[in-house]
């Protein structure tokens, strides 16, 4: 969480969520933590089996919510089970996604400063000679983990 407290998480995705005159419920605080938790993005199965009081609907609703309110990304993969983390700019951690299209995991992986820099550089290009005013960038590489590639 690039040094952000739990307490100062919780107190950002507060003002987030008032700005949509959302409250900051328990259960929205137990979706936060797990996700700031998790080794990696989590599908909605496996926050719940990290938390045996959460109810399903309701995370769904919450991870809705708090999506809305820029707390929560959700990564679209190749399997039927999206994942979510916490976003970048709330955790203060720039990464991008290896995504396997044989079992759907999703890696983190964090380039060096140099490729990200030379990257960013080659986006705002392209942006800017069709008229687009980029905000950020993210990338997923798809392709096979090394448990499905080896299981070939």
């Amino acid at each position: 969480m690039a040094g952000l407290s739990l307490s100062e998480l919780h107190e950002i995705a507060l003002q987030r969520l008032r700005t949509l005159d959302q409250r900051y419920t328990r259960n929205r605080r137990s979706v936060v933590e797990l996700l700031a938790t998790a080794p990696a993005p989590a599908t909605i199965s496996e926050l719940l089996n990290r938390d045996d009081v959460l109810a399903q609907s309701s995370t769904y609703r919450n991870l809705a919510v708090l999506e809305e309110a820029g707390v929560v990304h959700r990564i679209i993969t190749t399997d039927d089970h999206a994942r979510f983390e916490l976003t970048e700019d709330v955790t203060g951690a720039h990464h991008h996604h290896l995504v396997c299209i044989g079992c759907g995991i999703v890696l983190d992986v964090t380039l060096p400063d140099r490729l990200e820099d030379d990257l960013h550089a080659a986006l705002a290009s392209a942006a800017a000679s069709e008229g687009f005013s980029g905000e950020h960038h993210r990338i997923d590489l798809v392709g096979h983990c090394r448990a499905c590639s080896e299981s070939s």
